[in-house]
């Protein structure tokens, strides 16, 4: 495979400037994550090898992967002032990402989800308890933080928020990147897709979205809403790419690291991209970059615990 980091300029180290990479807008959580034997069933009771608490969302959990591969980005969210809320924010601050964004909603709770990991291969049964902290508003957006951006990334949270800061960052000539999660497709989320220059999504999304079980139709119905580059991700089947002229690829998922939990594996994906496309890498290559990334996020429990630090992901492809 070529290395997507050999072949480019500035090769030891990432961009680097006064203003923000990634703008992102979505809802934070926090993880209870156990790694187990067997995903429960009636009447269960096991023991868990290992435990974790951990900050996660996939808007957030992107945002901490670029952080990591030496990006500077941001999050807008509204967190409660509860305990989850307060480790949720310690996190993000300690990882580097950008939190005077945040609103924090006096007497109000914030996000949790409890994850548990089959050993064996990743799989997980996932339990989700939305706080209460509310939608944020188009006007608590900081529009001129967007403008400094160079990305926008979104998932579809705090919709209306969402709209508004797509709509200006299109103004602005912000890219707008959208995330769409596998069994999360909801009609009003078309004209977001509509507004995106970079749209990601798991194969469930598109085919939901294009109403038909056929990707390379998700994919045209896709763009035809008005995404200019679209990218449909299947898990261990890989990936698959159509870029702005129409070419279209398959990346292979990467095999050759073991799976522990595959939590956040997707959110790494859309970091990893982000950050190729931020290098300047082709489109093939950004692709690359995006599958290593996930892969690598595998390696151990929680959605966050491996991402790895640009000498690493230039390492591992300069070795692949």
């Amino acid at each position: 495979m070529t290395s997507p980091v050999a072949n480019t300029p500035d090769a030891e180290a990432p961009p680097t400037g006064q203003s923000l990479d990634v703008v992102g807008i979505g809802v934070s959580t926090l993880d209870l994550l156990m790694l187990v034997d067997e995903l429960p069933g009636d009447e269960m009771v096991q023991r868990a090898e290992t435990s974790l608490l951990q900050g996660g969302g996939p808007v957030a959990t992107a945002l901490v992967t670029l952080v990591r591969l030496g990006c500077r980005a941001a999050l807008l969210d509204k967190l409660g002032d509860d305990w989850r809320g307060r480790l949720i924010l310690e996190e993000l601050a300690r990882e580097g990402v950008a939190t005077d964004q945040l609103r924090v909603v006096p007497g109000s709770t914030s996000s949790i989800a409890s994850i548990l990991a089959r050993r064996r291969d990743g799989a997980r049964t996932i339990v989700y308890s939305p706080g209460d902290a509310g939608e944020l508003s188009p006007n608590e957006i900081d529009f001129p933080v967007i403008a400094a951006a160079k990305i926008l990334h979104l998932n579809g949270r705090h919709l209306e928020a969402s709209l508004a800061a797509a709509r200006f960052a299109r103004e602005q000539g912000v890219l707008v990147s959208f995330d769409g999660g596998a069994h999360r497709y909801r009609e009003e989320l078309r004209e977001l897709v509509g507004l995106s220059d970079l749209c990601v999504v798991a194969r469930e999304f598109a085919c939901s979205f294009a109403g038909t079980g056929d990707q390379t139709e998700a994919a045209a119905r896709l763009r035809e809403q008005g995404a200019q580059t679209v990218v449909i991700t299947a898990g261990k089947e890989g990936s698959w790419g159509w870029d702005a002229a129409g070419t279209s690829l398959h990346q292979p998922a990467f095999t050759s690291v073991h799976a522990i939990d595959s939590t956040g594996a997707g959110d790494a994906f859309h970091g990893g991209f982000l950050f190729g496309i931020l290098r300047g890498f082709d489109f093939k290559r950004s692709l690359e970059c995006a599958s290593t990334v996930a892969a690598l996020n595998t390696r151990a429990l929680g959605g966050r615990t491996a991402l790895p630090r640009y000498p690493e992901l230039r390492d591992f492809l300069l070795n692949s």
